[in-house]
């Protein structure tokens, strides 16, 4: 039944923004087969950078579980557009990638990616639970504090 998740979103209070244009030279996702490989998405929404900076100096893991959240309704924006505007089509999310602009000392990484993790299972159910990387890095794309990618399988 079309619309399934889209009532999801909605009764979980959730808009999703349009697709952003990629920044560089890249496309935003690939369909291979029955699969979807998002291309890396930062803490963007509606065309606004937000959440520059490091956890474990300029952010909290509260506010980085915040900014991969972002980054996770990003994933979202970009899995409708491969699939033609029908989220219905979700088989499963496959694997989830976040990246943490992390302080030297900073180690809560999967604290942080729980933010996209949480939204993705809270919208698709039992279809949204993944493999999930959580890495630090000493830096990202302008600068932001999380960036995450996504491999979804669709019918």
């Amino acid at each position: 039944m079309a619309g399934r998740i889209d009532a999801r979103l909605s009764e979980l209070g959730i808009e999703l923004p349009e697709a952003a244009a990629p920044v560089a030279n890249y496309i935003p996702f690939v369909v291979s087969g029955g699969l979807v490989f998002v291309a890396g998405q930062i803490t963007s929404w509606k065309g606004e950078i937000q959440y520059v900076g490091k956890l474990g100096t300029e952010f909290s893991v509260e506010e980085g579980h915040q900014a991969a959240r972002v980054c996770g309704l990003n994933l979202l924006t970009q899995f409708r557009a491969a699939c033609g505007g029908d989220l219905d089509r979700v088989d499963r999310l496959v694997r989830l990638g976040v990246f943490v602009n992390s302080a030297p000392d900073f180690i809560r990484q999967p604290q942080v990616a729980n933010g996209a993790s949480d939204l993705l299972v809270e919208v698709f159910g039992n279809a949204g639970r993944h493999a999930r990387t959580a890495v630090g890095v000493p830096a990202l794309p302008l600068g932001v504090a999380v960036e995450a990618d996504a491999v979804f399988e669709m019918s």
